[in-house]
């Protein structure tokens, strides 16, 4: 039997080559760690679709199970799990979150 969140998540990621798992909206976080994540791709420029977790508890639930990691924020990149706001910030602050995004092809501007 298959499960429809995953069936959704992996749709999502799939359509989306920057997709973000997140609490609220890129407009409006609603926790302080996605909104970390989203001023990060922001910042680099990079187009991504986020989906609320909040407003859907099996997706909530969901996420943590398909990806096997227990907190959200969660990015993908062309369909590769990349983490949650420690790991983001890291790569962001190393130069491998842009090195990534260069190795797959998603359009960013330099961090400055």
């Amino acid at each position: 039997m298959t499960n429809p969140v995953s069936e959704r998540i992996k749709g999502e990621i799939a359509e989306h080559p920057v997709m973000l798992y997140m609490k609220g909206t890129a407009m409006f976080p609603q926790c302080g760690f996605s909104a970390r994540v989203v001023q990060i791709l922001t910042h680099l420029g990079v187009p991504f679709a986020t989906a609320n977790v909040l407003e859907d508890p099996d997706l909530r639930e969901g996420i943590k199970h398909f990806s096997n990691w227990p907190t959200v924020p969660q990015l993908y990149v062309q369909g590769e799990f990349v983490g949650g706001c420690d790991i983001v910030t890291e790569m962001f602050q190393s130069g491998e979150l842009e090195a990534l995004l260069k190795e797959k092809n998603i359009p960013h501007q330099a961090a400055a």
